[in-house]
C-alpha cells in the first residue's frame, strides 16, 4: 500500500464548542495523525439540535494555530459563499502565520442553502463561476511579490491596486479542490489544486474521478503526479463487533451502511478497505469523526490502524 496519511476531519456544526474541538485537535497531534480539519458550516444537518451552536471555521483554526505545534490545519471545504475573496485571503494568510506555516486551504462553492437562509447569507445561483474567480484572486494575492500590486476585473469581483498583503508564512499554501463534477471540477483542479479530494464516494467512483483529474492535468500541460489525491470517509472503528455497534449507534448510523459507505468495522477491516482506496491512487484519507467526545476512538485508530499504514 505504501505510506498513507491519516487526517482527522470534524463536523462541528453538528454540536461542538471550541473546547471540544481543541481537545480533539490536541489528541490528533499527540496520537501522531497528520492534520486536523473541520467543515465550514453554520447549521446542523439531520436529526440533531446542534447545541451549543456553530463555531466559525477560520476563528477555530486561528485558536488551534496557537495551541498546537505540529499538525496541519485546514477546512474541507471553506464555503465560497461565506466570505469575500480578498477578506478570505487575509484571514487564511494570518492563520498561516499564526501557525508557523501549517495551513492548507480547501475551497468549495458552498451548497447548503438552508444555512444561508438561517443567517442571512446571500446564496447566489452562479456559484461555480464565483469559485473560479475566488481561486484566481486568492492565489493571485498571495503570489504577488511584496511591493507590487494586484488587480482583477472579473464578472463577480473587481480588485484595483491591492497591496496584496499580508503574505502567508509558507511560500506556497497548499490548495485543496474536490468534488465529483465530471468536467469543470477536474479542469479547475488541474489549474489550481495541490490536492484533489473526493468526499464520501465509493472506490469505483473515486477511481473514475481521479482518472478525470489526471486527464485534465495532462491536457493542461501539468504532471498529474504533482497532485495529492485524497478521500474523505466516515470512520467507525471498534476492537470488536459490540464496540463497532456502540459507536455506530452513538452517531445514529447502521453498521452495515457504515461498512458499505465508509471505514467501519475492526481495525483489520478498515485497513483492508483503505487498501482498496490506495489502489485508486488515494495517498491521504480524511477520517470523518462524528462523535467528538469519544477520544478513545482516535486512540484505537492510531494504535491499530495508523500503525499498519506507516
Amino acid at each position: 500500500m505504501g505510506t498513507m496519511d491519516l487526517r482527522i476531519f470534524t463536523e462541528p456544526q453538528q454540536g461542538a464548542d471550541y473546547e471540544t474541538l481543541l481537545a480533539v485537535a490536541k489528541a490528533t497531534e499527540e496520537l501522531g495523525f497528520d492534520a486536523f480539519f473541520r467543515s465550514d458550516h453554520y447549521l446542523a444537518m439531520g436529526d440533531t439540535d446542534g447545541l451549543p451552536g456553530p463555531t466559525d471555521a477560520w476563528i477555530t483554526l486561528a485558536g488551534l494555530a496557537r495551541e498546537t505545534s505540529r499538525i496541519r490545519l485546514g477546512t474541507l471545504m471553506t464555503a465560497g459563499t461565506f466570505r469575500l475573496p480578498g477578506v478570505l485571503a487575509i484571514q487564511a494568510a494570518q492563520v498561516d502565520a499564526m501557525s508557523g506555516g501549517r495551513v492548507e486551504f480547501g475551497l468549495g462553492t458552498g451548497w447548503f442553502e438552508a444555512e444561508h437562509t438561517a443567517y442571512g447569507i446571500p446564496f447566489p445561483k452562479e456559484k461555480f463561476s464565483r469559485l473560479e474567480e475566488q481561486l484566481a484572486i486568492i492565489t493571485g494575492l498571495w503570489n504577488t511579490p511584496v511591493g507590487e500590486t494586484f488587480s482583477y476585473a472579473g464578472r463577480h469581483y473587481q480588485l484595483a491596486d491591492s497591496p496584496a498583503l499580508p503574505k502567508p508564512a509558507q511560500p506556497k499554501v497548499p490548495v485543496l479542490i474536490g468534488g465529483l463534477g465530471a468536467t469543470r471540477t477536474p479542469r479547475l483542479a488541474a489549474r489550481y489544486a495541490d490536492e484533489f479530494n473526493i468526499p464520501f464516494a465509493s472506490v469505483e467512483d473515486t477511481a473514475r474521478q481521479f482518472g478525470r483529474v489526471r486527464a485534465a492535468a495532462t491536457e493542461a500541460g501539468r504532471d498529474p503526479d504533482e497532485l495529492v489525491y485524497s478521500s474523505a470517509l466516515v470512520a467507525c472503528v471498534g476492537k470488536d463487533d459490540a464496540e463497532v455497534a456502540r459507536r455506530a449507534a452513538a452517531i445514529g448510523r447502521e453498521v452495515d451502511e457504515l461498512k458499505h459507505n465508509g471505514l467501519a468495522g475492526s481495525p483489520a477491516e478498515v485497513v483492508d478497505k483503505i487498501g482498496r482506496y490506495a489502489e485508486t491512487g488515494t495517498s491521504r484519507v480524511y477520517l470523518q469523526i462524528l462523535d467528538l467526545s469519544d477520544l478513545d476512538h482516535l486512540e484505537l485508530i492510531s494504535s491499530q490502524v495508523q500503525s499498519q499504514l506507516a
